[in-house]
């Protein structure tokens, strides 16, 4: 029997598919059979176990959750009806009627994550079920998870084996757009782009001799091996970066290559060194008047930002506080959002995003999401922000231990850039969620694709 021979049959009154006559758990069973699907698909679409499944299809679990049966409604195309839904309640592509916006969004699918206290539950929750990711072609609603970006290249590059070549002739202008190319990959996240162009970049740059345009693709190496949990790789990308920019790169990039480096010793867990690092380069660039006013102030605002997160990840809670001030000092004497041409950005909206990741590290969680809601999502200037922002509103919101607004979260930032979410630290809250599976439909099938359960 097929899956239409199915459907036809549900407009019979006698046909035994009607839910008066087994109920609804053998509705879905019949639907699910002429779908083609196992009980681990259905389950892995609906955010359940394959054994939920089958106790709920032999009647040995009562089907009661209205998010549950909305799903496997829109799954198998069954009619809301024999599931004791009201007609035309739900139907297959329901949950597609809320437009999901490809830009930035502060909303997720019509629901707030950062929404006051005493929202409806049930409403959250079934809005929630609308988060829910369907793959585009098919009902088993996971995708597999992505591999890695692999940084064999970049491996080779620094073990001096040689790098791929470019291709192109080493001119100002070739590397000139090389690096334009490599600043748009990493803010728009594409990290396995990024991860194989970079090592025939960089030695188009050192074979034109021009050690900014090195020490800047080094800074954009140093971010992406962190990004990918390659801390080793970047306390080397680090060093060169900063070798590069010491051997004639102008002040600015100076300063973002010892960014670099404290961010590498803080993955290594040298608070204190990371924390001297990035104040010491901010005070010295404050000295240098040769750069323009409004890009020294955003690189040093950087560096006071995150010196300030550094001393937060250490637990020195005044410190922190201290140069998070300073910061914000830095971003009022700016006076506006300044993003210098590299991969950063500096104002107050960067100040706010630090004072989230600050506040959690200090398990001030509520405090993070007072923060949060002063942020314009609209307003962040590349996908890579956004998702960090949402990924940071998830980390406090799981704090909190509110798993529906932080799987929300997560959600958003999955859309804001779905290779930011491949991250170990949002592997990690998806493991934790997959613990709410039963009032998080879905949550089992983003752990799949970000790699948490694979």
């Amino acid at each position: 029997m097929s899956l239409n021979d199915v459907r036809t049959s549900w407009r019979a009154p006698s046909t035994p598919v009607n839910g008066a006559q087994g109920g609804p758990g053998r509705v879905v069973r019949l639907a699910r059979v002429a779908a083609g699907l196992t009980q681990a698909d259905l389950g892995a679409a609906t955010g359940y176990t394959a054994a939920s499944i089958s106790r709920m299809e032999r009647g040995k679990q009562p089907m009661r959750d209205m998010v549950l049966l909305r799903r496997i409604v829109e799954v198998l195309g069954i009619p809301p009806h024999l599931l004791g839904l009201a007609p035309g309640h739900s139907s297959p592509g329901a949950y597609e009627s809320t437009p999901h916006a490809s830009g930035p969004a502060t909303r997720v699918a019509g629901t707030p994550p950062l929404g006051e206290e005493g929202e409806d539950p049930v409403r959250r929750r079934n809005l929630l079920a609308g988060l829910t990711t369907t793959a585009a072609s098919t009902v088993l609603g996971v995708t597999p998870a992505l591999a890695a970006p692999t940084l064999s290249g970049l491996e080779d590059l620094l073990l001096h084996r040689g790098a791929p070549g470019a291709g192109v002739e080493p001119t100002r202008e070739s590397v000139a757009v090389s690096l334009a190319a490599s600043r748009r990959e990493f803010r728009s996240c594409r990290y396995d782009a990024l991860a194989r162009a970079l090592p025939a970049r960089i030695a188009l740059a050192r074979a034109l001799g021009q050690q900014g345009a090195v020490a800047e693709l080094y800074n954009i190496a140093t971010r992406l091996c962190i990004k990918l949990g390659e801390d080793g790789l970047a306390t080397v990308t680090a060093d060169r970066a900063l070798t590069a920019a010491l051997s004639g790169a102008g002040a600015l990039t100076v300063a973002e290559a010892h960014r670099m480096v404290s961010s590498s010793w803080r993955r290594q867990g040298h608070y204190a060194r990371a924390t001297e690092v990035a104040v010491t380069a901010a005070r010295q660039l404050a000295a240098d008047h040769t750069v323009p006013e409004a890009e020294r102030l955003s690189v040093q605002g950087n560096l006071y930002a995150t010196a300030a997160y550094t001393a937060a990840k250490q637990g020195d809670r005044h410190t922190a506080r201290e140069l998070i001030s300073e910061a914000e000092a830095t971003a009022t004497r700016l006076g506006r959002e300044e993003q210098p041409g590299g991969t950063t950005f500096f104002g107050h909206s960067q100040v706010l995003l630090h004072r989230i990741s600050i506040s959690h590290l200090l398990g001030d969680c509520g405090l993070a999401i007072e923060h949060a809601r002063r942020v314009d999502v609209t307003r962040l200037p590349s996908p890579e922000r956004r998702a960090r922002y949402w990924i940071d509103v998830a980390r406090s919101f799981d704090q909190w231990a509110k798993p529906d607004r932080a799987f929300q979260a997560l959600l958003a930032a999955e859309r804001a850039a779905p290779q930011e979410v491949r991250r170990g630290s949002v592997r990690t809250m998806a493991v934790g969620l997959t613990r709410h599976d039963r009032t998080l439909p879905g949550v089992r099938a983003f752990a799949h694709r970000v790699g948490a359960l694979n």
